[in-house]
């Protein structure tokens, strides 16, 4: 079971979701759960001898801003921890959005898991890039938590998102503590042709069953641009409450330019998503 958590707190949006689901995954587990808000500021400007002081003062009380914004989404998180009576820690960090992602990305090395919000690729906020930033640098698995969802996190059925990758496997072996816990599991392949043989949806299910955890298979043969739609369609009839999945098997340039299943997922996110690169 995870022990050691880590929440992200963001100040340019709602943070409900991410304090709600982090919360309430800390209390399931008996877990410690750290918890960092960022402020941001929006350049670094160096100092000049013609009018350098009144560009560092202006540096100044824009560290100063970012930081009550930090503090001030932090005291709903300690609230809602307190309530639960939760073994926590909490820190507000304020810095340039450069800084703080290499902070925040070094800090989730540590954690058995990080919890983040769902992006919302059409808002340009800072908080949206950072999740995507310690995706690529945590080395480890980030649970993005929906801004539909509403009340405590529950992860009683699962969907596997399963195309024989080593992200997909990344991701699978990273959520072994949820898919323990599961009532249900089901492994989503879609194009099962284009997955290797040696690991086959089958054969994840024989092996899934050695460790007592039984799985239904559903597999889908779709177009490229019908790959997130047909996931998310599955998740709804087999009502599930999470869905693991490896992030960014493509450059994020690619995904830009082309689209991708990450870059969808993000958009379109009904459910929680476990996501490891």
């Amino acid at each position: 079971m995870f022990r050691d958590l880590l929440v992200h707190i963001p100040t340019e949006r709602s943070a409900r979701m991410a304090i709600d689901a982090s919360v309430s995954i800390a209390k399931g587990c008996g877990a410690h759960l750290d918890a960092i808000a960022t402020g941001y500021v929006s350049t670094d400007v160096p100092f000049v001898a013609e009018g350098g002081a009144a560009v560092a003062a202006s540096l100044v009380f824009e560290h100063e801003l970012a930081l009550e914004r930090a503090e001030a989404a932090m005291r709903v998180f300690e609230t809602e921890a307190k309530n639960a009576n939760i073994d926590y820690g909490a820190r507000v960090a304020s810095g340039s959005f450069s800084e703080m992602v290499s902070s925040v990305g070094a800090a989730a090395r540590l954690y058995d898991l990080t919890i983040v919000s769902q992006p919302e690729l059409e808002l340009e906020t800072l908080d949206n890039k950072l999740p995507q930033e310690i995706l690529l640098q945590a080395g480890g698995p980030l649970l993005f938590v929906p801004y539909t969802l509403r009340g405590a996190f529950q992860a009683n059925r699962i969907g596997i998102c399963w195309d024989g990758s080593r992200l997909a496997a990344r991701a699978l072996r990273d959520a072994a503590p949820f898919l323990t816990a599961a009532e249900a599991l089901t492994i989503i392949t879609l194009n099962a042709s284009d997955v290797p043989a040696e690991a086959s949806p089958d054969l994840l299910s024989e092996h899934l069953s050695r460790k007592g955890l039984r799985a239904k298979p559903i597999s889908l043969q779709v177009e490229r641009d019908a790959v997130q739609p047909s996931i998310l369609s599955i998740a709804a009839d087999e009502n599930l409450d999470l869905l693991t999945m490896g992030g960014y098997s493509h450059s994020r340039l690619q995904e830009a330019a082309f689209g991708g299943v990450t870059r969808e997922t993000f958009r379109s996110m009904t459910v929680p998503v476990l996501m490891s690169h």
